[in-house]
């Protein structure tokens, strides 16, 4: 019975309370869909600066709790809230690592006690589930962050979490949390696992490693990218321990929330449309895209977007060459919505100034920009060096909006590569990580466009009805939760 089964969720972000990337979508949808399968979840977070207590109905639990930590003791509270997806969410406030400017950084840059403001999110995690007397059977951590809590279950010999396994799930392995050793007194890490196989790596403390070593379980976003960090680029030097626990490791692609992406009930965009109704829906959402961008307003032109970090990640080392290249040989439309490095914000940022009526941009993240830019493009643009999963070509497909990926990790899932002859396909793939590639590929959509109607009708229905939702995704976790425990 999945009501027996007991899942202490541990992140650095969930949505919507606190979110910069994947990890919160993740942290905040998967554990709502396990609950509603019937697994008793409990979700824990830290109680940032930035979460509006009242908007969420977040609300005191515990005041002057206490965790033992390796060298002193430390006393915070309690935060909890169920709203707004019937989950139950817990927060730890403690100011003296979460009341800050930012999550992760802020102007000066990364925070360099991360790794004890962790560890103590770990240990104040595991200590809420002694004090609800909530006995999980998994303790799933997610990313470097919350990889103390793998190693905790084996280190403590706690009698309390004796029955407990743990899933390591990794997001995005070219984040892997490396810090000076200095925290290992605090964070009660026994020297000996300062180790080859441990917390060292080059003298330094490597989270995401100890993660891989400590867990029984590893998990990955995409079937694809389990494949890809097992090779030394892939896993940005850490294959070698993956290799050793590849028969622990299994990819899961994420879902998408079709609560909220969902074109024919999205709040966010002027027209609402589905399967029957895409190209009237589709056509007035780009009326109003072109008018919002101050692009020429023409039905017949292809718009081409772009919604992502302005990182190397995303592929905007490929992007920026190819844009003006682009618009000066085809007959098409482009917008760009994201921010990030700063040479790239001016870049395309200056870009509509330059190609007045053909290029939009708009530097920063807006939630109703992005939704109207996936009802309203024809196209959308992700070139990523690498993507563990990746959730805009899922949205961009649901809306029929079709997507042109590299072939890396969650995109080569996801994305079925358009096959001239069939005239069947989701998108456009390719492989080369290069200019050239992205200008081909590129040109390869447009002409689609222009030469093959019904080649374009094909696909945008085949890719509307492709079934992306979390429950899919929930199946998987709660087989592997399953094989994991032993039911008594």
């Amino acid at each position: 019975m999945l009501d027996n089964l007991r899942v202490l969720f541990i992140a650095s972000e969930a949505a919507p309370y606190a979110k910069t990337g994947g990890l919160g979508d993740v942290a905040g949808a998967l554990p709502a869909y396990l609950n509603q399968a019937g697994v008793k979840v409990k979700t824990v977070i830290p109680l940032y600066q930035s979460i509006d207590r009242e908007r969420y109905s977040i609300n005191l639990l515990f005041n002057s709790s206490c965790v033992k930590m390796g060298n002193c003791e430390e006393f915070y509270s309690v935060y909890h809230t169920n709203i707004p997806n019937g989950n139950d969410v817990y927060f730890i406030d403690f100011e003296k690592y979460f009341k800050r400017a930012g999550i992760y950084f802020d102007a000066n840059g990364d925070y360099r006690d991360s790794a004890y403001r962790y560890s103590f999110l770990c240990r104040a995690a595991m200590q809420l589930a002694k004090d609800l007397n909530f006995k999980p059977d998994i303790i799933h951590a997610n990313d470097w962050q919350t990889s103390f809590a793998c190693y905790y279950l084996k280190s403590d010999n706690d009698e309390f979490f004796s029955n407990t396994k743990s899933v390591f799930t990794i997001h995005n392995i070219g984040y892997q949390g490396i810090y000076e050793p200095d925290v290992l007194d605090y964070a009660k890490i026994r020297y000996d696992d300062f180790s080859s196989w441990g917390f060292e790596s080059f003298g330094k403390l490597n989270l995401m490693k100890a993660g891989i070593c400590f867990a029984d379980k590893i998990t990955t976003v995409s079937p694809h990218y389990a494949q890809e960090i097992l090779g030394p680029i892939g896993s940005n030097g850490l294959h070698m321990y993956l290799e050793a626990r590849k028969n622990d490791l299994i990819g899961i692609l994420n879902g998408c929330d079709t609560k909220v992406w969902n074109p024919a009930t999205d709040k966010y965009i002027p027209a609402n449309y589905d399967l029957n109704s895409y190209k009237t829906g589709k056509a007035f959402n780009k009326k109003i895209l072109q008018n919002m961008f101050l692009l020429q307003e023409n039905p017949n032109v292809p718009i081409f977007s772009f919604i992502a970090r302005l990182t190397p990640q995303k592929g905007i080392d490929l992007l920026a060459p190819v844009v003006e290249r682009v618009i000066n040989s085809m007959a098409c439309q482009i917008v760009f919505l994201g921010s990030g490095e700063e040479w790239a914000q001016w870049f395309f940022g200056g870009l509509p100034a330059r190609y007045p009526g053909k290029i939009g941009a708009y530097i920063g993240y807006s939630e109703d920009k992005s939704h109207l830019i996936e009802a309203g493009s024809d196209f959308f643009l992700m070139p990523s060096i690498y993507e563990p999963c990746g959730l805009n070509q899922m949205y961009s497909q649901l809306y029929g909006t079709l997507p042109i990926v590299r072939a890396t990790g969650g995109l080569d899932d996801t994305v079925d590569n358009y096959n001239e002859q069939t005239s069947i396909g989701t998108g456009f793939k390719f492989w080369d990580i290069s200019v050239d590639a992205l200008y081909n590929t590129i040109g390869w959509a447009n002409a689609t466009y222009y030469d093959r109607k019904d080649d374009m009708h094909n696909m945008i229905r085949e890719a509307m009805i492709k079934d992306y939702s979390w429950e899919k995704a929930c199946a998987k976790y709660i087989k592997l939760y399953q094989e994991l425990i032993t039911w008594k």
